[in-house]
């Protein structure tokens, strides 16, 4: 007779503010709670013993009360640093109720030391050190941390995720994971310090069982493949790409794809078509700073040697729309970079360009090399809990450049490419720029963005927003009049508008309350540039 297993009670954390990867007014609109599911709590949750009964709770789209915590044995939870206040404040619930917790995700394995009140702090890849918690639990240890091997996973081993633990409806897509890792070496990014600079891939036949699991379930719509750098292990890829298109084929396309790839996508144009024919829509790329100087000193080599806006043009020729991160706050900056950065999203039209500054994270080489050169702020890993993102708390270090330089720029930058006027500008010459004639110009059946029509979808973003309607509008109106299903792309764009307008305005507000604590200070003379970062400068 089997034993029944622990009651397992996941709790996936609140983001403790909105930032530009939110879209709250935009899943309004769309009629959804958030725009992601949480896939790695569902991904660990597969890899529990089929004993033990879970139960996940989204805070950000759902409450949860009394009779779940005491329903539970144990509660798992986690995620990343916007998240980090909110875990903070689900550990000390579930100790309050006696409930011991497992903690684990990025954050936790970035600044383990922040979630010593955990009962279980699991660190690192789950695949690499899961089952070493489980033999302890079931051993009946009640605490202890579990660290993972760095880098050896076995992603070939990882079982589907319980897609059936999501309620499909509350979310504007549902991600999968291909790879982990990326290549190359941003001082700025913690990926390869999680996951290594040798992506690791998901055998074909895996990425099937999921994608058949999704569709058996009865999803369709927008899937995004979450991986780090999409195209890290081409090689791989290009065994992949000619079979998920194949699928996508036999299925009727039930799924529109997007992902993150690195700018040299542009450079591939057999993966462009690859990814064309499979459907993909949409990629985000790291663009950070048209600068090629500051490019370099990031040790983001990859976006050098090029004509970055040509390259988005590619893209875009391939049917496939970008969006794209821009970062202000380097060392290597030029004195007033705004006009540099706001000319480029301008000409390489890249309508939802996120914008935000330098946030030295936990554990980077970035975050190594400010703490010799004692530029580092006391706390840098400990998030906020009011804009926890780049946009209103980034600069966590002395930068080079007066501060109050670099937040006029990014002010500048925000107040342009995000006025109305010109951000419909970005999406019509957006539209005239992508060929989507490799991809299903129609809306699954089922997709719960065909939910509401176009009209009804700009009608509502510019009743909310009625500074923004002539623009729009108009930009709509130039869209449906070329071709149908640009329009409807034109569509998401605009529905995009609903959140990134008014939450612009908003950083917008937040920099001017930090520029008038400047302003307030008193005034001290310079100091010269220490002399390791004047190095770097060099």
């Amino acid at each position: 007779m089997k034993v029944p297993g622990p009651n397992v009670l996941m709790l996936y954390p609140l983001f403790s503010a909105e930032s530009f990867w939110s879209f709250g007014e935009s899943c309004k609109v769309m009629g959804v709670k958030r725009p992601a599911a949480p896939l790695g709590l569902i991904t660990v949750a597969a890899m529990l013993p089929e004993s033990w009964t879970v139960r996940l709770i989204d805070c950000n789209t759902q409450a949860f009360g009394d009779d779940d915590l005491a329903w539970a044995d144990v509660v798992f939870t986690g995620g990343m640093l916007p998240q980090q206040s909110d875990t903070l404040r689900l550990i000390e619930l579930c100790r309050a109720a006696g409930k011991p917790v497992v903690v684990g995700g990025p954050d936790p394995t970035s600044s383990p030391h922040i979630y010593e009140r955990a009962d279980f702090r699991v660190l690192g890849e789950a695949e690499g050190v899961i089952d070493e918690f489980i033999a302890a639990w079931e051993g009946g240890a009640r605490s202890g941390v579990f660290t993972a091997p760095k880098f050896q996973a076995d992603v070939t081993k990882t079982p589907v995720p319980r897609f059936d633990l999501l309620k499909f409806e509350d979310y504007l897509y549902i991600g999968v994971q291909y790879s982990r890792g990326c290549p190359f070496t941003c001082e700025f990014c913690d990926i390869i310090e999680l996951y290594g600079r040798v992506p690791r891939t998901k055998t074909t036949e895996q990425m099937f069982v999921e994608l058949e699991t999704l569709y058996n379930m009865g999803y369709r719509g927008h899937l995004d493949f979450v991986d780090d750098n999409f195209i890290g292990n081409k090689k791989s890829l290009r065994q992949f790409l000619p079979q998920l298109a194949e699928w996508q084929r036999a299925h009727n396309y039930p799924f529109e794809l997007s992902t993150e790839a690195s700018v040299n996508l542009a450079d591939d144009p057999e993966l462009l078509e690859l990814m064309g024919a499979a459907n993909f829509f949409g990629i985000f790329v790291g663009i950070e700073s048209p600068d090629p100087a500051t490019l370099v000193a990031m040790r983001k080599k990859q976006n050098t040697r090029r004509n970055i806006a040509e390259s988005i043009h590619k893209i875009y020729a391939a049917g496939i729309l970008v969006t794209a991160g821009f970062i202000v706050g380097f060392d290597n900056e030029k004195v007033s970079m705004a006009e540099a950065m706001i000319d480029f999203i301008e000409e390489a039209a890249i309508p939802v360009a996120m914008v935000g500054l330098l946030y030295a994270l936990p554990n980077t080489q970035l975050t190594r090399r400010l703490e010799r050169e004692g530029r580092l702020h006391q706390g840098h890993d400990v998030a906020p809990t009011i804009g926890a993102d780049q946009c209103t708390a980034g600069i966590n270090f002395d930068p080079v450049r007066p501060l109050r330089d670099i937040l006029m720029d990014y002010k500048r930058v925000l107040e342009h490419i995000y006025s109305p006027a010109a951000y419909a500008r970005r999406v019509d010459r957006l539209m005239t720029l992508l060929d989507r004639s490799r991809q299903r110009p129609e809306l699954a059946e089922g997709d719960i963005r065909a939910r509401l029509g176009a009209m009804e979808t700009v009608h509502r973003v510019v009743s909310a927003l009625p500074e923004a309607r002539g623009p729009l509008w108009q930009t709509f109106m130039n869209c449906a009049k070329r071709d149908t299903s640009s329009a409807r792309i034109a569509v998401q764009m605009i529905a995009a508008y609903a959140h990134l307008g008014p939450f612009s305005r908003k950083v917008i507000e937040a920099i001017d309350t930090r520029l008038a604590a400047i302003d307030d200070e008193p005034v001290v003379p310079a100091a010269a540039i220490d002399v390791t970062a004047a190095r770097h400068l060099a």
